[in-house]
C-alpha cells in the first residue's frame, strides 16, 4: 500500500510557480470548495472496481486518494459508465476522469492527458479452442465472428478499424461482455489486457484464455479539462513526482502483478 509519509514528502516538495495568482478555472475552483471531482467507471479491474463491502478500489483508486492527499482536498469520488465518463468531464461535472483511458490522438484534440502511469494493450477473452485460431489481429477479421467490447472505448474503436469484417456489439460494462462470452453469444472479448487477464484468473473453471502477449501497446493516463494549462502543470507535477519516487512502481507492483486483492472482489 501506499506509504502515507512518501506522499507527505512529494507534496512538501511539489513546486508549483505562481500558483496563487494564475488564471485557472479548475484549479480556482477545487481549492476554492476544497475537494476534487472524480469519475471511474468502478468496474475495470485491476483499475477500478467495487469491492464486496461497497467500496471503490484499484490502482486508479489508490492514486487518486494519493494525489488528494498530497493536494491536501477532500477527494468526491463518483462512478459511473464508461461511455458517461468523458461527456461528464466535458460538461463539467467532474474535474477529472480515470478509468483506464487509453491516450489517443481523438481524445487529445478535446481533453489533456497526464501520464501514462500504465503501459497496456488491446487483447481478446475467449474460450481455449477459439484462441488457438486468434494469434494475430489478423484472425478476428473474418465475417460471422461476433466481438464484443465496451461502448465508447479504444477497444471498440480497435474492432471498427482493424477487424471491419466481423459483427461489433458493444456493452456498458465489463460484466455484461463476459456474460455474453459465457453464454456462446459472442466469439471473444476485446478489451485491454489487464482486464482480460482478471476474468481468466476470476473464472478458473470456465475455460476462458487470453493471449500470453497483447495486440497492441497503449498508455493509459489521466483525462482533465484541455482549458486549464496550469491544473495540467500541476497534476503532471505530482504524478511525475509519485513516479520519482516510487509510488507507481509500487502500485503497478501490488495492482498488476500480485492477485491477492482479486479476495476483495465480490
Amino acid at each position: 500500500m501506499l506509504k502515507r509519509v512518501l506522499v507527505s514528502i512529494i507534496a512538501n516538495h511539489v513546486l508549483v510557480i505562481g500558483l496563487a495568482s494564475a488564471q485557472s478555472p479548475v484549479l480556482d475552483r477545487i481549492l476554492q470548495h476544497g475537494e476534487i471531482r472524480v469519475a471511474t467507471s468502478g468496474d475495470q479491474p485491476p483499475f477500478n472496481a467495487i469491492s464486496k463491502d461497497g467500496q471503490l478500489m484499484g490502482l486508479e483508486i489508490d492514486l487518486i486518494r494519493a494525489l488528494a492527499e498530497a493536494m491536501n482536498v477532500d477527494l468526491n469520488l463518483t462512478s459511473m459508465p464508461f461511455p458517461n465518463l468523458l461527456p461528464a468531464l466535458r460538461d463539467g461535472k467532474v474535474d477529472m476522469v480515470l478509468s483506464g483511458l487509453s491516450i489517443t490522438p481523438e481524445r487529445a484534440r478535446e481533453f489533456a492527458f497526464v501520464g501514462p502511469y500504465v503501459l497496456s494493450g488491446k487483447s481478446i477473452l475467449t474460450d481455449s479452442e477459439t484462441l488457438v485460431n486468434m494469434k494475430s489481429p489478423r484472425d478476428l477479421d473474418r465475417s460471422g465472428l461476433i466481438l464484443v467490447a465496451l461502448a465508447g472505448s479504444t477497444s471498440a474503436e480497435w474492432v471498427e478499424r482493424v477487424a471491419p469484417s466481423a459483427t461489433l456489439v458493444t456493452t456498458q460494462n465489463y460484466d455484461e461482455a463476459v456474460k455474453m462470452i459465457l453464454a456462446k453469444q459472442a466469439n471473444a472479448m476485446i478489451a485491454d489486457m489487464p482486464v482480460c487477464v482478471l476474468t481468466v484468473l476470476k473464472n478458473p473453471h470456465a475455460d476462458l484464455a487470453t493471449p500470453a502477449e497483447p495486440f497492441s501497446i497503449e498508455p493509459i493516463g489521466i483525462a482533465i479539462p484541455a482549458n486549464d494549462p496550469r491544473f495540467q502543470n500541476l497534476i503532471e507535477t505530482y504524478v511525475e513526482a509519485f513516479e520519482s519516487t516510487g509510488v507507481l512502481e509500487e502500485l503497478r507492483k501490488e495492482w498488476l502483478e500480485g492477485g491477492d486483492w482479486v479476495l476483495a472482489l465480490p
